[in-house]
């Protein structure tokens, strides 16, 4: 109501023309609207979508389109348009649609999944300047049309519209003036109608502007705290002039939404997702922006936007997006790198509140594309670095360097096991462990937590080591495996265990030896042994697919197409083979939540057990690294799952 109200205003009253061009801009919006600037955008739209790339998702997230502020029953104009509301999103790709109608939801208001879109009742208290979902229950709380309330305080506030079409169409007096003169005349009118019926997205996008006070508020907000940025789409689909319609819900969606990163498509994961700021604002008119993706990468894992983490490790900040775009880092609101690319990479040298945005050039004049919400970098602090303790319980015996094979004298060292039980314990069921480090690192020696974690809980537990590249590319991990599961099954009666009762387990590139040991054959063959010999499978965010291309260049495993498919558990799943346990953590390494999802999909379709497990709140380290603690999730649905198996 506002918006017409607003229009029907100026369209009776005098106009100043607009006089200065906001950043990026060449051409005031009229200029725009002229039919060759028209054809000219298009044109440059129609290239853009030819030239992007699908781009595979980086982290645990899903991409939701979303659009906020959505008005279609607060007023006669606007009642009854649900129905175009749901059929605008199906047409433009949202999921989810908020509504925010002004005098609050209403007792049929749809609320949840309808014909595939989320739907949310909100609300816009307009005297206060906030939109809150879900209402009237307490929910995500934003601070709407923050162009006239510069001031407010972020105390009490989820976080902030950083972009509303609605003010850039009141505010764009050289658009209002045009209008107002086109409403004067039935030719110009037609004209007007004629343009919109060949390019809507380019005129409705004509007065789409950058808002540099706004985004200074926010970001003196993030330097002091973590604050969501969103989309207000606000639309009403009520700004008329005779027969045309100038804001469509369709062409007002595919304009501006806000993106939800989130798990899993319900309201509770959608509303946790937007109070942490795991989101990006997008014109999408302008391009698709799937496969956008603003991250933080250490030695730890990596990170999304909305997430506070540790500066350890080199991080760096990663933006890309599915076509070349002139990015915009921004620490603390200074821009401190630029460059036009796909995908950029920052060195992080100082904590504080990181954003980026994406902008394109379309017909000469830079265009604001996409905008991130921020990653906060902090300085660790000394607990987040300690390692887990080494000392074993009382009750808890070693023994170590126990040598499984011979082999150069240089590599014995890497030869040997260690293995870790209750004292006393006999027949008990055993643990064969794999430790990580892609490849290269690592060392059984590293692992007496490990050890001693699952002694307590009455296993015998092997950890073992193995040769490592470069020096040694594949096969030598996975031979060196076979051989030391061998030596286990053949031995471990000796030394406390059952033979009959061994799950093996392995993290990171652990995790892909031993799902590699179960699932092709060969290795253990060359043993006399099968996979009937393992009573289950712990995989922890491993590798599944070597022959794919998150491999491509790398010198671990040769070149030759044929090797890296046998090197590719993933390929070899069929039914028959042990139980698995799959996990992948939040902050896992780059497309290892992905290999854990394939995986888990081609066990349960060749119909062997499996369960697959999110580990949230952890990085791919600390999901090792915590398993001493007393509640770690990945302790606890390993013990889970070695107890329904013993």
């Amino acid at each position: 109501m506002r918006r017409f109200l607003a229009l029907l205003a100026v369209l009776s009253a005098p106009v100043c023309a607009q006089t200065e061009l906001k950043p990026g801009r060449k051409y005031t919006t009229v200029e725009r609207l002229a039919p060759e600037r028209l054809a000219a955008v298009r044109a440059a739209r129609e290239a853009l979508a030819k030239e992007r790339k699908q781009l595979p998702p980086v982290g645990v997230y899903n991409d939701y389109a979303a659009v906020l502020h959505i008005h279609a029953e607060d007023a006669p104009h606007t009642l009854g348009k649900r129905a175009e509301v749901l059929a605008a999103a199906q047409a433009a790709g949202i999921k989810v649609v908020m509504f925010s109608d002004h005098n609050g939801p209403q007792p049929d208001t749809w609320q949840g999944l309808r014909d595939g879109v989320l739907f949310f009742a909100g609300a816009e208290n307009g005297g206060k300047h906030e939109l809150v979902y879900p209402a009237p229950a307490p929910g995500v709380r934003f601070h709407s049309h923050v162009e006239g309330q510069m001031d407010a305080s972020a105390d009490g506030w989820d976080g902030m519209e950083i972009y509303n079409r609605h003010s850039d169409a009141e505010d764009d007096l050289d658009l209002l003036a045009y209008l107002k003169d086109a409403a004067k005349s039935p030719q110009k009118l037609q004209e007007l109608a004629d343009l919109m019926k060949q390019y809507p997205g380019e005129i409705f996008g004509a007065g789409c502007d950058y808002w540099p006070q706004i985004f200074a508020r926010w970001d003196a907000i993030l330097a002091a705290r973590p604050f969501a940025g969103i989309a207000a789409n606000d639309a009403h689909q009520n700004t008329v002039l005779g027969p045309l319609t100038l804001d469509p819900y369709v062409v007002s969606f595919r304009n501006t939404s806000t993106h939800v990163l989130a798990r899993e498509f319900n309201e509770k994961a959608i509303q946790d997702s937007l109070r942490a700021g795991r989101a990006y604002v997008s014109h999408d008119w302008l391009c698709d922006p799937a496969g956008f993706a603003f991250i933080a990468v250490n030695n730890l894992g990596v990170y999304q936007m909305g997430d506070t983490i540790p500066m350890t490790g080199g991080t760096r900040l990663v933006a890309r997006a599915p076509v070349a775009a002139r990015w915009r880092i921004f620490h603390n609101g200074k821009v401190v790198y630029t460059q036009t690319a796909e995908q950029v990479t920052f060195q992080a040298a100082e904590p504080g509140a990181y954003r980026a945005e994406a902008w394109l050039e379309l017909d000469g004049e830079q265009r604001p594309w996409i905008y991130s919400n921020a990653i906060r970098l902090e300085k660790p602090s000394l607990g987040a670095l300690t390692l887990p303790a080494q000392a074993l319980d009382a009750g808890i015996e070693a023994e170590k360097d126990i040598e499984y094979a011979q082999g150069a004298p240089e590599d014995a060292a890497k030869h040997k096991l260690d293995i870790y039980r209750p004292a006393g314990a006999k027949n008990a069921p055993v643990l064969f462990f794999v430790h990580g480090g892609a490849w290269r690192q690592g060392d059984r020696g590293q692992y007496p937590f490990f050890g001693n974690r699952f002694a307590k809980a009455g296993y015998v537990v092997v950890t073992v080591s193995y040769r490592l590249s470069p020096k040694y590319p594949h096969p030598a991990h996975i031979e060196d495996v076979a051989a030391a599961f061998a030596w286990t099954v053949k031995n471990v009666a000796r030394h406390g265990g059952d033979p009959a009762r061994i799950m093996i387990a392995g993290h990171s590139a652990g995790g892909h030896l031993v799902t590699l040991l179960a699932a092709n054959p060969e290795w253990l063959a060359a043993h006399g042994l099968s996979s009937r010999n393992i009573r289950g499978v712990m995989a922890l965010s491993g590798v599944y697919d070597i022959s794919g291309p998150l491999m491509e260049g790398s010198t671990v495993f040769p070149a030759d197409a044929d090797v890296r498919r046998r090197a590719s558990p993933v390929r070899f799943v069929k039914a028959g083979l042990p139980p698995f346990l799959v996990t992948y953590c939040q902050w896992d390494y780059a497309a290892l939540p992905q290999q854990a999802l394939m995986l888990h999909e081609a066990l349960r379709t060749a119909g062997t057990p499996v369960a697959l497990v999110y580990v949230p709140g952890e990085n791919h380290i600390s999901e090792m690294t915590n398993i001493p603690k007393p509640a770690d999730p990945t302790a606890a649905a390993m013990l889970r799952f070695m107890e329904g198996l013993r």
